[in-house]
């Protein structure tokens, strides 16, 4: 039952914080989700046809995989695809981000009458992997998140006068969760709703009639107006009937088909039950997953004493928890919209938490940066054996790597200092997972301009093991026309050299690959493995990392002829 919260700490931490999620934001190797690659290629392609609508995609089946409202975004943060670079597709979601951690601090300030509270609330939320993970990418969580929190907070901001509001406030909800349904999907409209209903329920000293007659029009309203503004996508489209077919019966309704045998095997049992939609909910709070188990636990005890603020933080995750849970598909990436209440909750009990989850957070921040050192110290050693000397860490690194082990080490032994410490080493180890591939980021995993002049508007086939993944070859080789083959292919020299005129091999470090009398090596670049066997895992656990872990890959030209047929051949990337 210890550990206060300085302001002192609350503000190095918020610092910390903001150039955490700016640092690294132009990273091809920051945490991120795939989908990344397919949204990438469908703000391209609409953006070099010139037109908001309707959205333009090479990939079979992806074209209207999400409202447009996140494609129109890019298209403004990239000047319509001119100014491409994954720092200014990222760059609106990280200020959604911090749009929402802001008004989650006033909505949680003012309730309360903390300041330093509503601040911790922020910090907590953005503490969370889950929040680092998709807040960040260019993905629909952010918008999403911030569009479905807001009326939310502007209920708990505002309080009597927002939910007395005859119209004013179902107006403001009904707009916001619109917008929220043009980021993602119309089906965030059940939860939403569902968690307004129990929001005035509750509100309504659990009142059934007092509810029906005071509230109930404006949900109605709420509801109405969000799928109106929805609506905008199929009455501004051409082709409405392509996104009734696409989105909403492949995109949404798909995920009530049974997985397996049945809807009731999958509910109970397997990688989409209830059991794993809970587990995943509880890992959104990454590191401090024990601290948010502490807190559930810590607000059950005192369930007869809670506040209505805190009721209704806990009546929204019910909310979205109940209805995710009726879809065949489960996903603990579902509820992110809730994390901020959850991370309100942990706030509001900071200073009565046992100390035992924040521990166990110190402890998996310990484990993960010792890790991190040790695969570091290993790659330096043995990349340079291989012949590499760019692979080296600036001096900051070992000092992030170094400090970050101490901070831990010093919250474990300090009790008063444990909750912080955790907090601000889990902002540290974000930093360290960019800072430990950074050396990639360099000139050791990028081509040299002289040889991306070369292939300009040539025709270049790239190893593809995920949809659109050529969308971040487009990033390291701008001005190609990139066609993809088989990844598993990538090291088979002899029989891509026989197949394409210029195409990307790779190689095992230290390996010079194989090539014809005729062929030319133009340029190399190393890159990370994405998949391994069970074999290479382990032999990278016992030292030998890099060989499985990178390749290099060489830019061949060979003598093969190009033509229209193999150009229009079918592309491993869509």
């Amino acid at each position: 039952m210890r550990g206060s919260f300085s302001y002192r700490s609350a503000i190095l931490i918020l610092l910390l914080g903001v150039f955490t999620y700016l640092y690294g934001l132009d990273s091809r190797f920051a945490p991120k989700n795939g989908d990344e690659y397919p949204y990438m290629h469908i703000v391209r392609m609409t953006a070099d046809a010139g037109n908001w609508l309707p959205l333009q995609s090479e990939m079979e089946g992806l074209k209207n995989t999400k409202p447009p409202l996140i494609f129109w975004q890019a298209i403004v943060s990239t000047h319509w695809a001119k100014d491409w670079s994954l720092f200014n597709l990222r760059w609106p979601g990280v200020l959604y981000t911090g749009l929402t951690a802001f008004f989650l601090f006033l909505a949680v300030r003012r309730f309360s009458g903390n300041a330093k509270t509503g601040l911790l609330a922020s910090l907590v939320w953005l503490s969370f992997f889950a929040t680092y993970r998709y807040g960040r990418p260019f993905l629909t969580d952010p918008p999403e998140v911030f569009w479905i929190s807001l009326p939310f907070m502007a209920l708990l901001y505002w309080g009597k006068v927002a939910f007395d509001s005859k119209f004013l406030f179902p107006l403001f909800a009904g707009i916001c969760l619109g917008f929220a349904l043009l980021a993602k999907s119309f089906a965030y409209i059940v939860p939403a709703s569902l968690a307004l209903a129990l929001y005035y329920w509750r509100w309504r000293q659990w009142s059934i009639p007092d509810t029906l007659i005071r509230d109930f029009y404006k949900l109605f309203i709420v509801g109405a107006l969000a799928l109106a503004v929805f609506a905008l996508w199929f009455a501004l489209d051409p082709y409405p009937e392509a996104i009734w077919n696409e989105f909403v019966l492949g995109e949404n309704a798909g995920k009530f088909d049974a997985r397996s045998s049945n809807y009731l095997l999958d509910l109970l049992s397997g990688g989409d039950s209830i059991w794993m939609l809970l587990l995943t909910t509880l890992a959104n709070a990454g590191l401090f997953s024990f601290v948010f188990i502490s807190t559930l636990w810590q607000c059950w005890r005192e369930r007869r004493f809670l506040t209505v603020e805190e009721s209704l933080l806990l009546l929204l995750a019910i909310a979205f928890l109940i209805v995710f849970s009726l879809p065949s598909q489960r996903s603990g990436r579902y509820l992110l919209p809730v994390m901020p209440a959850l991370a309100a909750l942990i706030a509001l009990h900071w200073d009565r938490l046992p100390l035992w989850g924040f521990r166990i957070a110190l402890i998996l921040q310990i484990t993960i940066l010792v890790a991190l050192l040790w695969v570091g110290s290993q790659l330096q050693v043995s990349i340079l054996m291989s012949g590499i000397d760019s692979w080296t860490y600036f001096f900051g690194h070992w000092l992030l790597m170094g400090g970050a082990i101490l901070l831990a080490l010093a919250g474990l032994m300090k009790k008063d200092f444990c909750k912080t410490a955790a907090l601000a080493t889990c902002f540290l180890c974000y930093c360290a997972l960019n800072s430990s591939l950074s050396p990639l980021e360099g000139q050791l995993g990028r081509y040299s301009p002289a040889v991306i002049a070369q292939v300009q508007d040539k025709d270049l086939w790239v190893p593809c093991d995920y949809r659109a993944k050529d969308e971040e070859y487009r990033l390291l080789l701008p001005g190609s026309r990139l066609h993809g083959y088989l990844a598993s292919e990538a090291s088979e020299v002899a029989q891509l050299s026989a197949n394409y005129p210029l195409v990307l091999v790779q190689a095992p470090l230290g390996v010079k690959p194989g090539i014809c009398d005729a062929c030319q090596i133009l340029g190399q670049r190393m890159e990370m493995r994405a998949r391994h066997s069970d074999e290479e895992i382990i032999d990278m656990l016992k030292g030998n990392i890099a060989e499985h872990l990178f390749v290099n890959e060489y830019l061949m030209a060979t003598p093969v002829v190009n033509s229209a047929a193999l150009v229009n051949s079918k592309d491993a990337c869509r």
